[in-house]
């Protein structure tokens, strides 16, 4: 690729990803801009710049770890320091957007995402780039321009290359929710697809967001009028099944984020019972937090695949079963692209909005 002019681009990390940002820079031909990111004794964090950033393109790699406020937080620091030291424009790349599950109302409760969304914008942030967000009407939350990225074709290119027979293969859905995204694997690698029903929703999918009844409130002067309201029929989770053949097949299941697995040896388990012979799990990040790794070296499942957005090197070694894809490569291009001015469709020519 023609890397940009160094002569205005400050690339910048905090402690999140040190790895995929050397990865990035290196693919750029840029060297990192001399920013020392530390925590006092007191746990506040500190942000020191060895470089000027005055009238320069400054380009911030932060993703989301198991320590994903301290990220936030330097994030936000590093975007602030870059804005008061007069920086052109400030560009996060967020390769795993924290707290991007939490971009429903819940009971009582609140949309978080679109909090960290205004905080980002409000320390200074011109343009992010995320990957794979959990819901793409995230972007709607930011102040700024915001392009999401899709590792899919990395994924489905180790499909294609690293699993013998994929043409025996099945696209499986965890659960009726992520349905739309094995449909798109599937169709473009020419595939069926199967659906596992009934099983336990997580606790960040449940519909629970404080409408289900109205409010109790002390009776006073005003007529009781909720006595005409329909009462609402209580849930109750159907008996597992797998809604198509997987018997005899390879099992792909595809999903957004891998983090308790605990869900996915469930998965792997029911396939198993109903013939699948190898199972493998694919997803954009993996977190694998808890006891993930020993979890999956225990499981049916034959391997688990995840891209490097989020840094796993000591699950990796306490279980042989994760393999990594990079995807350092899509990063730096659209870093490329855009501090050249150059359009992003190239990135998104063979994905869709189903992805």
């Amino acid at each position: 690729m023609d890397c940009p002019s160094t002569s205005d681009i400050v690339l910048l990390h905090g402690n999140s990803c040190p790895e995929l940002a050397n990865l990035i820079g290196s693919r750029l031909n840029i060297k990192s801009g001399g920013c020392s990111v530390y925590h006092k004794p007191n746990r506040e964090t500190m942000v020191d710049i060895g470089d000027s950033v005055r009238g320069k393109d400054c380009y911030i790699i932060q993703t989301g770890t198991k320590d994903c406020n301290n990220n936030i937080m330097e994030l936000l620091i590093m975007a602030y320091a870059c804005k008061t030291s007069s920086a052109k424009s400030i560009v996060a790349v967020i390769p795993y957007l924290p707290y991007s599950k939490q971009c429903k109302m819940r009971k009582r409760g609140s949309i978080v995402t679109k909090l960290i969304a205004k905080m980002m914008c409000n320390a200074g942030l011109t343009h992010v780039i995320t990957m794979d967000l959990h819901q793409k009407e995230i972007q709607g939350f930011f102040d700024c321009p915001v392009d999401n990225l899709r590792a899919s074709p990395f994924l489905l290119q180790y499909i294609q290359e690293s699993i013998p027979d994929y043409r025996n293969a099945v696209i499986v859905a965890r659960n009726p929710g992520s349905a739309k995204k094995a449909t798109s694997y599937a169709e473009r690698l020419r595939l069926g697809i199967a659906v596992i029903h009934g099983e336990q929703k997580d606790a960040d999918n449940d519909e629970i967001d404080g409408r289900n009844s109205p409010p109790n409130v002390p009776k006073g002067r005003m007529s009781d009028i909720s006595s005409g309201f329909p009462s609402l029929v209580a849930k109750e989770k159907p008996p597992i099944n797998v809604v198509g053949d997987v018997g005899g097949r390879i099992a792909v299941i595809v999903d957004d984020l891998i983090d308790e697995v605990q869900s996915f040896v469930s998965a792997a388990e029911v396939l198993k019972e109903r013939g699948a012979y190898k199972i493998y799990v694919l997803a954009t990040h993996g977190l694998l937090s808890s006891d993930a790794p020993r979890l999956i070296e225990e499981s049916a499942i034959d391997e688990v695949v995840v891209t490097n957005t989020i840094p796993h090197e000591i699950q990796k070694m306490q279980c042989h079963k994760i393999k990594t894809v990079d995807i350092s490569i899509l990063l730096s291009e659209a870093i490329r692209r855009i501090h050249n001015k150059e359009s992003m469709s190239h990135l998104f020519r063979n994905v869709t909005l189903e992805d």
